[in-house]
């Protein structure tokens, strides 16, 4: 095994497949509504990232029937992670958080993710969430965006916030015992290789459990469109591409499940994707590139733990 699959992760824990359900809230965030900014990050369109679900006109209760329908007869599923996907899942008022959350809670639904902004993370929204995961038996998962470590680049891309935030909001997570997915960019056009690989060591330091990795697509009437369009930057090669996510891979710590190493977007929406490669061709060629390479992920995690020093120094 080339790297640890979060498919592999699921079944272990649960002993069968387990699948998420998308659910889309009628939700903003602090970067879009004037509270840190307007407009979003700069690759942001309009409708976020929610794209593969329902409408957020549909009540959740019906969103998670609709697809737990569809999911159950072409893959036979029979537990859910209930996913709130779109925008920043903890920027609303607390009562309405907790409202939310419980209405997602049914008795084929092993676990609740919520994808949201490290700035966006406080201890009234873990304290109701610990409540819950107590009372229903349920665990918990956060999804955070990072996108890179470089705070550089998270100024360029219009992030706002910088790599404090993030770390901040995984030390409070980290006390209620709640699993951390981190989502990160790995073909930026502000990032080198070495971001890349700091990333990777930062996400391996801080115990992170699941990593998304994505690939920089372009949606349409987004300002990075207009970037593109003006040739302010030029996007990597495919080659590039699956150079940086093994580079990556290869630092981060070897229990870190990955759940995707590509994007995925629908193409009416995008200027650019995925160098007009299927992103599952992607993923293959990616995985037969390490085995024929005889790489892995963590076989350069050799960083932790102070592995810097040496018995024979110490003597």
């Amino acid at each position: 095994m080339s790297y640890y699959k979060y498919s592999d992760y699921l079944k272990n824990e649960y002993g069968e497949k387990v699948y998420k359900i998308p659910i889309n809230l009628p939700l903003t965030c602090p970067n879009r509504d004037g509270n840190l900014g307007s407009g979003g990050c700069i690759y942001c369109g309009s409708e976020g990232t929610g794209f593969e679900s329902l409408d957020n006109s549909v009540p959740i209760e019906r969103q998670m029937e609709l697809t737990i329908e569809h999911v159950r007869k072409k893959y036979a599923a029979d537990k859910y992670i209930a996913y709130f996907q779109n925008f920043s899942n903890t920027y609303m008022k607390l009562n309405r958080f907790e409202e939310y959350i419980r209405r997602a809670i049914r008795p084929d639904v092993v676990e609740i993710a919520i994808s949201t902004r490290p700035d966006c993370i406080r201890t009234e929204y873990l304290e109701i969430l610990k409540q819950i995961e107590k009372a229903e038996n349920i665990r918990i998962t956060i999804e955070l965006g990072l996108q890179t470590a470089n705070y550089h680049t998270l100024e360029k891309i219009g992030r706002g916030h910088t790599l404090a935030e993030f770390i901040d909001s995984v030390r409070m997570i980290q006390k209620y015992c709640f699993k951390i997915c981190t989502h990160v960019i790995l073909n930026l056009p502000f990032d080198s290789i070495y971001d890349i690989i700091e990333t990777a060591k930062i996400l391996s330091a801080l115990r992170i459990d699941f990593v998304k990795i994505h690939s920089l697509y372009i949606v349409k009437g987004t300002v990075l469109e207009e970037m593109y369009k003006n040739k302010e930057f030029e996007i990597g090669s495919l080659k590039e591409y699956k150079d940086r996510v093994k580079l990556f891979l290869r630092y981060l710590d070897e229990g870190i499940a990955v759940e995707r190493v590509i994007s995925r977007a629908p193409k009416a929406n995008v200027s650019f994707m995925n160098w007009h490669t299927s992103w599952w061709k992607i993923r293959d060629e990616l995985e037969e590139e390490m085995q024929n390479e005889k790489i892995k992920q963590g076989d350069l995690c050799s960083y932790l733990n102070g592995k810097a020093l040496k018995e024979e120094f110490l003597s």
